[in-house]
């Protein structure tokens, strides 16, 4: 019932909204968290991708220079199409001055980028432009459409965000079937026209697609256009797979390193232009690796690499920015000063994530960021492991191949030291790995670990963690049915933690405590009444009265402990330090249980002894004597121990305390009306409970003195 009071809790925190608690049995295990294991995109950022910088070799645009790539386009289809010159497109722009042939190709070059990427892509537009009747086309073989806005659908935010920026430079996808692509020019439209001007078209024929998939690292396409018949293999992917393919270049690596020292995903884009006798043959070998029985897909690939992925044309580099989401930082910083090492777990390239962690705040300011990459045998991960074990506080960055020769070879010596670190950020990582990474952790340090991701790919290592936590992201929500905990933006894991975490483990340690209290202070009087009278097998509360106890007479009050609090949730974000404390333990532990067992054997000891004493000439009325004194310190005692008063711990209280009086008049066979309304009863109970429970209550005040808690100094 209390792990389901803690579950109700977090859902209605108005300050977590949209948080789903899907594991109702371990809210506790979020107040014990030492470890954060969390995924980049899509989790620490927002996976709404935009397109930054397109590089292509001798030029590099942004999104401030776009109209120059405007007019580079209008420059190249006023005479692809055959539209009127515009005055614009007379006027050569500053950044196209120069001399050279790269200089006096650049309106081409700019429109094959442009054409590659509005092509090769899996993107399909959710709302489709017909084409016209022939009436004022160009071509023939071209039509017309009305340009208006269109809406993108895609399994990958980083094609919709490319197809965004060719739209935005003047070259949309107006529609897409199973066999064509059309792109709409509106860069031969007036600025004045855009959105509303009728632009030509340009239609292609999807010949193959070659999906990207997470060990091909890249995806291609062979389309044919019906303006001019030529055949062209289109591919994009990462650099470190695309640099083998195209054509030899000496920038390529220096601009992909630019791009993600500025935080950006890279992607290469390189083209082939295919005779017909060569297509023919990639065919002829495609269509025979399909039909393989044995090793299909292996011959499939080796078709491809054979006659389409050699010597491609390096057309231009992509930069795509993923922006943080909103207050990432400072929950960052929170849980660094909670305690919790916080390790982040990619797949992007070594550059790119140590750029976000930096910005991130994951790397605090002036902290040594230490790379570990290109790894390939046991003997450089020894020395890699012997100079990271000199350097002390810093943040590691590891590729996901050095990562998995450190676990192959030198496993507990790796984890060992990485442990110990405030930031680890792992690189090129598949979703094995990052499983792997947690179960590791988990064995090595004994620690509550927590995984937070947002994808289908991050769902091995959620379910791997003690405590999963799942992003509803636009990637879907296979991390959010698979974790423990669901919620939208990564910055609520902190109340998540601090607070939520907190209050659960902390009142499950209490409530936990009083039960056994409750259990053991019946069983130790019990165990006094028998002893004082010889052993004698007798029962010293029967039926009802053992029944009452342990559910209308002090079931509520002990069940209103889910209510207390020892800080409000102002000072538990202010203060994140005050979450150290708890994953030290202390508040349930075998300290604790032995605490509780002396005030048990105490309580009931003094409970039992002192009815048969001060009632030696009423012993009688001994069961009624002793159990009004059980019930009453059991009472006390929660009162005692609670910190903050809700109105329902009140009324748990009296209203336990009524019902109580009212069962002396409901049950006369255990209790005798008369005896317990006069006077010698009500003072001598009285004394009774006070002497079970205030020594108790004056040694806690004076350790509250002499040694107050953390949290009482801020109260």
């Amino acid at each position: 019932m209390g792990k389901s009071f803690y579950s109700m809790m977090i859902e209605r925190d108005r300050e977590i909204p949209g948080a789903v608690v899907r594991n109702s049995m371990i809210p506790e295990e979020l107040g014990r968290i030492e470890y954060c294991l969390t995924d980049k995109t899509g989790t620490l950022t927002c996976n709404e991708m935009e397109l930054k910088r397109v590089h292509m070799g001798v030029m590099a645009y942004t999104l401030e220079t776009s109209d120059e790539v405007t007019r580079h386009l209008r420059a190249n289809l006023k005479d692809r199409v055959g539209t009127e010159d515009h005055e614009e497109t007379r006027q050569p722009s500053a950044l196209a001055k120069g001399h050279g042939k790269a200089r006096r190709d650049m309106p081409q070059r700019v429109f094959d980028m442009v054409e590659s990427l509005a092509l090769c892509h899996n993107v399909t537009p959710a709302e489709e432009s017909a084409p016209a009747a022939d009436s004022g086309t160009h071509d023939d073989r071209a039509g017309v459409a009305v340009s208006k806005p269109m809406s993108y659908q895609a399994s990958s935010p980083d094609e919709v965000a490319i197809v965004k920026w060719t739209e935005h430079v003047g070259v949309v996808l107006a529609e897409r079937t199973l066999s064509t692509i059309t792109l709409r020019l509106d860069a031969l439209l007036p600025e004045e026209q855009r959105g509303h001007g009728t632009a030509p078209l340009l239609t292609y024929d999807i010949l193959q697609v070659f999906p990207f998939t997470s060990e091909s690292k890249r995806m291609g396409i062979v389309v044919q256009s019906r303006l001019s018949g030529d055949m062209y293999f289109i591919q994009k992917g990462a650099d470190a797979v695309m640099t083998r393919i195209v054509e030899y270049n000496d920038w390529l690596d220096e601009e992909c390193g630019n791009m993600a020292r500025d935080g950006l995903r890279t992607l290469v884009v390189g083209r082939k232009r295919l005779s017909r006798q060569a297509y023919a043959r990639f065919e002829q070998a495609y269509s025979q690796a399909r039909a393989s029985v044995v090793g299909r897909a292996e011959a499939m690939r080796q078709a491809v690499a054979d006659h389409l992925e050699s010597d491609l044309e390096l057309l231009g580099l992509t930069g795509v920015e993923d922006r943080l989401q909103d207050h990432v930082r400072t929950t960052l910083e929170l849980l660094g000063n909670a305690g919790v090492r916080v390790w982040m777990l990619t797949g992007d390239k070594v550059e790119t994530a140590t750029c976000v962690a930096v910005s991130a705040r994951l790397v605090r300011r002036g902290q040594l960021v230490h790379v570990i990459s290109g790894l390939r045998s046991a003997s450089e991960v020894s020395a890699a492991l012997e100079t990271l074990r000199t350097l002390g506080d810093c943040c590691v960055v590891i590729d996901g191949d050095s990562l998995q020769v450190a676990l192959d070879f030198y496993r507990d010596e790796f984890v060992r030291i990485a442990a110990a670190l405030p930031a680890v950020v792992c690189c090129r990582c598949s979703p094995t790995q990052k499983a792997d990474v947690v179960r590791v952790l988990q064995q090595h340090t004994g620690k509550r670990v927590l995984a937070v991701g947002d994808g289908g790919n991050d769902v091995s290592m959620i379910q791997a963690a003690d405590v999963g936590v799942g992003l509803v992201g636009l990637e879907g929500r296979q991390a959010s049915l698979a974790a423990d905990f669901s919620v939208d933006q990564f910055s609520y894991l902190a109340r998540l933690l601090l607070w939520h975490g907190r209050n659960s483990y902390k009142r499950s340690a209490k409530l936990a405590q009083f039960v056994i209290h409750r259990g053991l202070i019946i069983s130790i009087m019990q165990v006094v009444f028998s002893a004082l009278f010889y052993f004698a097998p007798i029962a010293l509360f029967q039926g009802m009265l053992l029944v009452g106890y342990t559910t209308v007479y002090t079931m509520a009050p002990v069940f209103s402990l889910v209510l207390d609090r020892d800080v409000s949730d102002e000072i538990a974000m202010l203060y994140p330090e005050l979450y150290a404390e708890l994953t030290k333990g202390r508040a349930l532990s075998l300290k604790t249980f032995f605490i509780w067992l002396l005030i048990s054997i105490y309580q009931g000891g003094a409970l039992m002894m002192l009815a048969v004493w001060l009632f030696d000439t009423d012993f009688i009325h001994v069961v009624s004597i002793s159990f009004t004194g059980l019930v009453l310190n059991e009472l006390l005692m929660v009162a005692l121990e609670i910190r903050t008063w809700h109105r329902w711990m009140i009324w748990s209280i009296l209203g336990s305390l009524a019902i109580y009086v009212a069962s002396i008049w409901v049950l006369p066979a255990y209790f005798d009306v008369m005896f317990i309304l006069s006077a010698a009863f009500v003072w001598k109970t009285v004394v009774i409970t006070a002497v079970s429970a205030v020594p108790l209550y004056i040694i806690k005040v004076i350790r509250r003195i002499y040694a107050p808690p953390a949290y009482a100094k801020l109260t």
